[in-house]
Parts: C-alpha cells; sequence; structure tokens
C-alpha cells in the first residue's frame, strides 16, 4: 500500500489546477502506482507520478492533446541514521509561478544537490529571496528552539510536503509545540537542533549544517517528534 496516497493525490491535483492541466482519477492514479510496483515486484518502492499536458508545439504554448500520466518506481534505500545538509547560494523563489507547485523543473534542486555532494553533505538547503528558510531539494525542514518545532510555513515558497503537514499534526496531536513561521536562514546557526522530513526520510535528524555540528539522534525534541510520528501514523484509518 502507497504511503498516504490519498493526500499524494490530493496535491498532484492542486498542482495540476495551478497548472492547467487535468488531473487524474484517484482511482487511475493508485491502479498506476500499484501496476508499476507489481510489475517490478518491489513489496519498497520509490514512485513518482508525473503528468503532462500532452503533446504540444516546441515552445511555451500547448496543444490540444489529452494529458498523459507515467509512473516510475525504484527499489527504496534505506537512508542513514542521520543527514548532513549544506546551505546553497541559490534561492527559492516565493513569488515565482511555480512557487509550492510539485514540478518537474527539477534543475535547481540537481545543481544544488551536486553542489551539496561535492561538499560532503547529503541535502541542500534553500534560504528564500527574502533570506528566510524556505526547503530541501526533496525536504521539508524543521528546526528545534527554546523547545519549540518551527517550519517555514507554505508562504516562504516551500512545497506542502505530505510528510511535513503529518509531522505538524503529529506533534500537535501529542502537545509537542509546533509552529510554521518566517525564520530567517541565519537560525540554522542558533538552533537547537534541526531535522528534515520526506515521504522516504519520515523525521531524518540532521547531524551537521554547513560546518556546524548537530545533535542528530540524541537530540531530546527531535526524538520526541519521531516517535510522536510513528505513533501518528501507525494510528491513522484513513490513506
Amino acid at each position: 500500500m502507497p504511503f498516504t496516497p490519498t493526500r499524494h493525490w490530493k496535491r498532484l491535483v492542486a498542482s495540476c489546477e495551478s497548472m492547467g492541466i487535468t488531473p487524474p482519477a484517484f482511482e487511475v492514479y493508485s491502479q498506476a502506482i500499484q501496476a508499476v510496483m507489481q510489475a517490478n515486484d518491489l513489496p519498497a518502492a520509490r514512485v513518482r507520478v508525473t503528468l503532462t499536458s500532452g503533446d504540444g508545439p516546441l515552445g511555451s504554448d500547448r496543444g490540444e492533446s489529452l494529458a498523459t500520466m507515467t509512473a516510475a518506481a525504484m527499489p527504496l534505500k534505506p537512508w542513514p541514521p542521520t543527514e548532513t545538509a549544506l546551505v546553497v547560494p541559490w534561492t527559492r523563489n516565493e513569488r515565482g509561478a511555480l512557487a509550492g507547485i510539485k514540478s518537474t523543473s527539477y534543475a535547481d534542486n540537481v545543481r544544488a544537490l551536486a553542489l551539496a555532494h561535492a561538499q560532503g553533505a547529503g541535502e541542500a538547503l534553500f534560504a528564500n529571496t527574502r533570506d528566510d528558510l524556505c526547503e530541501g531539494t526533496g525536504t521539508n525542514i524543521f528546526i528545534v528552539a527554546g523547545g519549540r518545532v518551527q517550519t517555514p510555513p507554505l508562504s516562504s515558497g516551500c512545497l506542502a510536503g505530505v510528510t511535513r503537514g503529518l509531522v505538524i499534526e503529529a506533534c500537535q496531536a501529542a502537545d509537542i509545540p509546533v509552529e510554521e513561521i518566517a525564520l530567517p536562514i541565519t537560525v540554522l546557526q542558533t538552533c537547537d537542533e534541526a531535522f528534515l522530513s520526506s515521504s522516504t526520510r519520515d523525521v531524518h535528524p540532521l547531524a551537521r549544517i554547513n560546518e556546524r555540528v548537530m545533535p542528530g539522534v540524541s537530540g531530546a525534541v527531535t526524538q520526541r517528534v519521531a516517535q510522536a510520528f510513528r505513533d501518528y501514523v501507525a494510528g491513522r484509518d484513513d490513506p
């Protein structure tokens, strides 16, 4: 069973509506995921569903063809217990046409992640044009300061990560103080703890940001959040 397929589908629909693309019905979406996993004998997989507006002319205009959908899968590899991150010099445009939309425009991510890898980090972190903390290339970012869990708001230009939303809900259910708040990128130099979230990472503690050593798995609040997330997801009935 895919992880929270309904939430992922709803985000896909929201992105399609913003892009003017007809979204697939949930049944078509979920059947495509199941089919590609079964065809490749993948009990645990990373799946990407890609929608396009269909055949069109060269350039930026669209044609009149029907939308297309492709599902691709690859084996799910485990992440290390902690992650390291590098703040890259490029920014997310929180006022851009693709702000908050999960699109195939991955060039910024590719370049940023390549720089992070070249400097020994596993993830790259972006500020936005206001020099506020935004997100990673495939993750959302949370920090802990004064016992409070904080994450950039969607107005920062970050993606509305499905796991991000679940982490917030899990914290609220477990009475862990959590808030969505604009944070200067410099908060990474002073915060007590930090962790990433994504559908393949869940709650992933950060052990280093740039040259700064972080608590990693020993962070007390991060440990609480990780357990709260596991309990919350395990206790949910809706997909």
